[in-house]
C-alpha cells in the first residue's frame, strides 16, 4: 500500500465493510466507516459490534484508528474509498441496484483528485465501468487520468472461523494497470492478492464461485427428494459417495438457501445474459430448485403429521433454527421464514426458538426450550446449531430433521 494511502472510508460497515475496516486499522491506517444506518454507527464508535464477523474485542483493539460516521462529507479527506454498498434483488428476481448507485452517487459528490475508489460490491459483469463509473465522472474528474478505480469483491463466510480476511486471497481488477496495482498493495497489507485481467473478470469470478455453490446445493436438494421418493437415506448415501478420493465434492441437502451470496449473486449474472440474448440455464434451474424446497420441506412435515394422525390445522409446531446457518445470528433471506409462512397458512400453531435471534416474523423466541419441546405436536429442526445437542433434540416427541445432524435421536424422522 502506498504510503500515501493513510486515510480510508469505507462505505457500509456491515458483514464486508466492517471487517475491512477492522483490518485497515490494525496496520495504523485511519480508518472512518460511513454509513446511513445510525444504529449501527452508534454501535461501532460504542465499541459494540453490529455484525458476528466482528467481535467487540477486535472493535476495542482498533479504537484509536477507527470510527464511524453519518456524515459523508468524510469521502473528501480520503486517500481510499472502499465501496461496500449491498445488492439485493427484488421480489421478481431482478437486481437492485439502487443502493449501489447512491452509495457511488454519494462518492461522486465528495470524489476529489488523486483518490482510489474500490468497489467490492457483488454485481454483474461491466457494472463498474459501464455503470458506476460514469456516475463518479459526473463529478468532472476522468477515471484513470484523475483519480484510480478499481473492482475486488467481498469475499466473507459469517460463521467459518477456518477462514476470514487474513486468509482468503482477493480478486483485484482495475480500470487501468495502475488502478489495478494500487489497489493491489490497498488489499496485501492485510490479505493474499490475484491480480485479475480487468474489472469485468474479478465482477464474473465472484458471481462463478456463488453460482459453483448454488448448482451443487440444487443437486443434492433434488436428489434428497428422489431419495425420499425412492426410500433411500439421502444422508447414507452422500457419505458413501463421499469415500471416493477424487472427482466428488460434498454438499448436503436442506430447508433451502440462504444469506446474500447463493439466493441473490447468480441472479445478477442471470439479468445480465438475458440484456445479451443469452441465458445462464444452469443457474436459472438451480434457483428454482432451490427456491422450491421451503414448499417441499412444509409438504413433508404436514405430511408426516398427518401420517401420525395429527392434523396439521391447530397443531402445535416449534422450528429450531431461523437464521440462514448454524451458529450466526443472520437471517437474510432464511428459508425459514417461507416455511413457517407455510405452517401458518395451513393452520399450524407455530413457534421458534433460536439462540441468536429474539423476535422474527412476529414471533418472540420461546423462553424455556425444554417446555417448548415437551408441547409441541412435532418439532423441524431446520439449523443446526451448536446448542442443539442429541441430548437436547431428545426432549422432542416428534421430531423432523432437515439437517441430517439430529444423529442419535431416536425419535426422528430425516429429510
Amino acid at each position: 500500500m502506498a504510503d500515501t494511502d493513510r486515510h480510508i472510508v469505507i462505505l457500509g460497515i456491515g458483514y464486508t465493510g466492517l471487517p475491512l475496516a477492522v483490518a485497515q486499522a490494525r496496520l495504523g491506517r485511519q480508518v472512518i466507516g460511513f454509513d446511513i444506518n445510525a444504529e449501527r454507527v452508534d454501535a461501532v464508535n460504542a465499541l459494540r459490534s453490529p455484525v458476528d464477523t466482528v467481535l467487540d474485542s477486535e472493535l476495542a483493539e482498533v479504537a484509536g484508528n477507527l470510527s464511524a460516521t453519518l456524515d459523508p462529507s468524510v469521502l473528501a479527506e480520503a486517500d481510499v474509498v472502499v465501496v461496500c454498498a449491498p445488492t439485493p434483488v427484488r421480489e421478481d428476481d431482478q437486481p437492485d441496484l439502487v443502493p449501489l448507485e447512491s452509495a457511488v452517487a454519494t462518492v461522486r459528490d465528495h470524489l476529489k483528485p488523486g483518490q482510489l475508489v474500490i468497489v467490492e460490491s457483488t454485481t454483474y459483469p461491466g457494472t463498474t465501468d459501464a455503470l458506476l463509473l460514469p456516475i463518479l465522472e459526473e463529478s468532472g474528474l476522468l477515471a484513470g487520468v484523475d483519480f484510480d478505480l478499481a473492482y475486488s469483491p467481498e469475499r466473507i463466510d459469517p460463521g467459518n472461523a477456518k477462514f476470514d480476511l487474513s486468509n482468503t486471497p482477493r480478486l483485484v481488477g482495475g480500470l487501468t494497470d495502475a488502478s489495478r496495482d494500487r489497489a493491489a498493495d490497498f488489499y496485501r497489507g492485510v490479505t493474499l492478492v490475484h491480480l485479475t485481467k480487468g474489472m469485468r473478470e474479478a465482477e464474473a469470478a465472484k458471481i462463478l464461485e456463488n453460482t459453483f455453490r448454488q448448482v451443487n446445493i440444487a443437486l443434492v436438494n433434488e436428489f434428497a427428494q428422489l431419495c425420499h421418493s425412492m426410500e433411500l437415506d439421502v444422508w447414507d448415501t452422500i457419505r458413501a459417495a463421499a469415500t471416493k478420493p477424487y472427482g466428488f465434492k460434498v454438499f448436503w441437502p436442506g430447508p433451502g438457501v440462504g444469506g446474500h451470496c447463493i439466493p441473490a449473486d447468480p441472479l445478477y449474472l442471470v439479468h445480465h445474459a438475458t440484456t445479451l440474448g443469452l441465458r445462464f440455464k444452469m443457474a436459472e434451474t438451480a434457483h428454482n430448485v432451490n427456491k422450491g424446497m421451503p414448499l417441499w420441506v412444509a409438504d413433508r412435515v404436514c405430511k408426516h403429521l398427518e401420517d401420525n394422525s395429527v392434523a396439521v390445522d391447530g397443531a402445535k409446531v416449534l422450528v429450531l433454527g431461523v437464521t440462514y446457518k448454524p451458529d450466526v445470528a443472520d437471517t437474510r433471506e432464511t428459508p425459514a421464514e417461507p416455511i413457517i409462512q407455510q405452517f401458518r397458512d395451513r393452520g399450524a400453531d407455530v413457534s421458534f426458538h433460536d439462540p441468536y435471534i429474539d423476535v422474527f416474523g412476529g414471533l418472540q423466541c420461546v423462553p424455556d426450550l425444554g417446555a417448548a419441546l415437551a408441547a409441541a405436536d412435532l418439532v423441524v429442526l431446520l439449523q443446526p446449531h451448536r446448542e442443539y445437542t442429541a441430548e437436547v433434540l431428545g426432549g422432542a416427541a416428534r421430531l423432523f430433521d432437515t439437517t441430517g445432524a439430529a444423529t442419535g435421536v431416536t425419535t426422528v424422522t430425516s429429510l
